[in-house]
């Protein structure tokens, strides 16, 4: 029997590129939703898909009657941002007895999701939230150096290549935090940082110097939990192009010091403006990982990670756990139901196989 899924921003930034990684699949029968019932019925033919794909309208803030009409078996949201949102895609799936999983990045959504569990476990169906690189693969990364030490300090971060396809729900995301005031673990105690702020560089294997600020994720407050041990965190994430990363910081400050407004009413505007820098930039994005600790004698250990995506690549990385999700449920696999956030679901060996055949680096240290 074939899994109906249904991709909700299915021809959109990250729902373009987990629809054409599943076409192939011929034990999967895609639905891709949007508002454009048209958009959606043209990308669905223009999949090739193994099983003809068809397009169907689904509006996030209405989904209930449109998803029961669609009768999946798996609803992918990608539908950002989620910083904003409610539980109300995830409560229309566990309606109509489908599993759910979301590519959501906002700390409060995804650490809260276990609000959709009694129902979840009700409906014999699991909610995943969160099921992209935070904190899917960060997690995984860690669990994996916790095999072999005691994890006491982390600091990663995302650069964002210039030349990738970017999104308004992307933008609109990351821009509704700078400058404004989160928590994040540092010295055993969670203190207050500003998004976009604690300006730094890293040097990257191949990529050179690239440019960082605070980031709010839901690892901020996952994780502390998940790895007791865990005194400092840092996550942030980057421009490519220098000048525009020290333009968000600039803003930052605007922000924190009540010059300027939430930035996300402008995100719109701003992303067309980071467009006119495309020349000047490239397609190769990168992730890192320092994670820091003692093995069982006590001794320093520090293990580093690096990700390097070429040819504009790097959005396929946030992509691999829905799309791994959807292959475990059309193999015949289940997933335990209730909800909860993307953690031990995909081991890193699994993550990093999925991506082999992208120009995707793995880098260890």
């Amino acid at each position: 029997m074939r899994l109906r899924a249904a991709i909700l921003g299915g021809y959109g930034n990250f729902g373009s590129y987990i629809a054409r990684a599943l076409a192939c699949d011929p034990n999967i029968e895609l639905i891709i939703c949007g508002r454009d019932l048209a958009k959606a019925t043209n990308f669905a033919a223009s999949l090739g898909a193994a099983n003809p794909a068809q397009g169907a309208m689904v509006d996030i803030a209405e989904p209930a009657a449109s998803l029961a009409a669609i009768a999946p078996d798996l609803v992918i949201h990608t539908v950002g941002p989620f910083q904003s949102q409610d539980y109300r895609v995830a409560e229309a799936a566990v309606a109509c007895g489908a599993h759910y999983c979301d590519l959501a990045d906002a700390r409060q959504f995804v650490a809260g999701i276990g609000a959709v569990d009694e129902r979840a476990k009700q409906a014999g169906v699991a909610v995943i939230a969160g099921a992209s690189s935070v904190p899917c693969l960060t997690a995984a990364y860690l669990d994996e150096a916790a095999k072999e030490m005691t994890i006491e300090a982390v600091d990663y971060g995302i650069s964002a290549a210039q030349q990738t396809n970017r999104g308004l729900g992307t933008a609109s995301a990351i821009l509704s935090y700078v400058g404004r005031p989160f928590t994040m673990q540092r010295q055993g105690a969670m203190r207050r940082v500003f998004g976009w702020q604690d300006l730094h560089s890293e040097v990257y294997p191949e990529l050179g110097r690239r440019w960082f600020g605070y980031c709010d994720i839901p690892d901020l407050d996952l994780f502390p939990q998940r790895y007791p041990g865990l005194r400092d965190m840092r996550f942030c994430a980057g421009h490519e192009i220098a000048l525009l990363h020290f333009g968000t910081w600039l803003m930052s400050w605007g922000v924190r010091l009540h010059l300027l407004p939430q930035l996300d009413r402008w995100s719109g505007a701003l992303l067309r403006g980071s467009f006119l820098f495309d020349p000047f930039g490239s397609g190769r994005s990168g992730f890192h990982m320092y994670i820091s600790g003692r093995d069982g004698e006590g001794r320093a250990v520090v293990r580093k990670h690096w990700l390097i995506a070429r040819q504009g690549h790097g959005p396929n990385i946030p992509c691999m756990p829905a799309i791994l999700i959807a292959r475990r449920l059309a193999d015949g696999k289940t997933i335990e139901a209730g909800a909860r956030p993307c953690l031990d679901l995909i081991s890193l060996a699994d993550y990093l196989e999925a991506l082999e055949g992208l120009d995707i680096e793995a880098i260890d240290e």
